[in-house]
């Protein structure tokens, strides 16, 4: 009760100073409001756009590794160009695995290329994306289940590198504009290809993208046939292995493709590896690794913003505690403790600064409600509690040097000043 007691008290001290002295408080605080605004904007855009672009990459999985030329993460015991030298994967090293492999649910092996074109009569349709996709590719992706209309390609088709096709929406929606395009034939590369599919809608991503709509898949035996195992015009092939939740960290897995694969190219037991076991949440990584680096950038904006601010309030502070000083002899006279004299103060100078940071976080949550297209701006609770908690800490470091000196004054002296 008595604590209680003292919080309404300092209180009421803290609203009749921020009343008495409206502009000069105000003036002052603005520092706390644009440091904490700055900061958890930053810290707002940030998470908003990490969470856009890895709800983008979901078709990403941790349970998944992938077998290429080139690492994901480069690290200093090979140099660049090593990893240029070394041999593509291709179709043949993907069977051998996908026989021999114990740990593992389920193996593709898929290339893919950009900026084709696709025709249909007098139609044709720009910058596509052409998937090479081995049947199996639904056993590590799921992208069988994608599909709106029509069927996934047979192992049969997939195998005799038969010219069937899986296409994107956008491409549907444009080439077949009545919705007739089952069975109908295709001109990629000057070779025909049958739909057999229509994919999912999608939707534009957060940085246009659109996805698989604009997207078409066709056996790998079949894409081979235009660019011969990714040797020619620098398509790589990539073999992606999904293992099981059982092997933690994947660590069985791994061994058992560097095992296996090394035996396949004949390494002796001295040479390096010629080719890379990458972990696909590799890929998430970095990409925090590049949100985190943004975010100190976000601190450092802010933090000169809110050293401005707290040097602001420790100065109304500090001309509140000799505008009061009389009472503050008055007060001690009457049985004050020098607690409650530090209480009182210090309390002002926090409610004055998450005063001026919950306004900074009011412009963030504004800025929040704008329409950025397909970015999605979320205020979360976290960065509010972060706002909140690094404006009491600013009102504190503040208010620690004011209150003390209110608190040591002798209440004789105190009381026979005038102001």
């Amino acid at each position: 009760m008595k604590i209680f007691k003292l919080i309404i008290e300092s209180f009421r001290f803290a609203w009749g100073a921020l009343k008495q002295n409206l502009l000069r408080t105000t003036l002052s605080l603005l520092g706390v409001t644009i440091g904490i605004f700055a900061i958890i904007a930053v810290f707002t855009l940030v998470d908003s756009l990490e969470r856009s672009i890895k709800d983008s990459l979901s078709f990403l999985d941790a349970n998944n590794l992938d077998i290429r030329r080139f690492p994901y993460e480069f690290g200093p015991d090979i140099p660049w160009w090593e990893y240029i030298k070394r041999p593509y994967t291709n179709y043949e090293e993907y069977e051998f695995l996908k026989k021999n492999l114990k740990n593992a649910e389920g193996i593709t092996i898929f290339a893919v290329t950009g900026g084709e074109t696709v025709k249909y009569e007098s139609s044709s349709y720009t910058d596509v994306s052409l998937f090479g996709i081995a049947h199996t590719h639904q056993d590590v992706y799921d992208v069988a289940s994608d599909v709106a209309e029509g069927r996934y390609f047979t192992a049969a088709e997939s195998y005799t590198a038969k010219n069937v096709a899986m296409i994107g929406h956008l491409i549907a929606e444009k080439l077949f504009p009545r919705g007739d395009a089952i069975g109908k034939e295709l001109k990629i590369k000057g070779l025909k290809y049958i739909v057999i599919a229509v994919m999912e809608e999608e939707g534009e991503g957060i940085f246009g993208d659109t996805g698989n709509d604009e997207s078409i898949f066709i056996p790998y035996q079949s894409f081979k046939k235009i660019y011969y195992s990714g040797r020619n015009r620098g398509v790589e092939t990539l073999v992606s292995v999904k293992g099981s939740p059982e092997d933690f960290g994947l660590v069985e897995l791994e061994a058992e493709i560097t095992g296996l694969l090394r035996t396949k190219r004949g390494l002796k037991p001295k040479e390096k590896n010629d080719f890379s076991v990458n972990r696909q949440d590799a890929i998430m990584n970095i990409i925090g690794s590049t949100f985190d680096v943004i975010g100190i950038a976000g601190w450092a904006i802010g933090g000169f913003s809110i050293l401005v601010g707290g040097f602001g309030i420790a100065n109304i502070m500090f001309v509140s505690v000799r505008e009061r000083t009389n009472i503050i002899g008055i007060q001690k006279s009457l049985g004050a403790k020098n607690f409650f004299i530090l209480f009182q103060f210090l309390f002002e100078a926090i409610f004055l600064s998450l005063i001026g940071g919950g306004v900074g976080l009011l412009l963030v949550w504004l800025l929040s409600l704008l329409s950025l297209g397909t970015l999605d701006l979320v205020l979360t609770f976290g960065n509010v509690v972060l706002g909140l908690g690094v404006a009491g800490i600013i009102g504190v470091i503040s208010g620690i040097v004011p209150a003390l000196m209110a608190a040591r004054l002798d209440p004789v002296i105190a009381i026979r000043t005038t102001g």
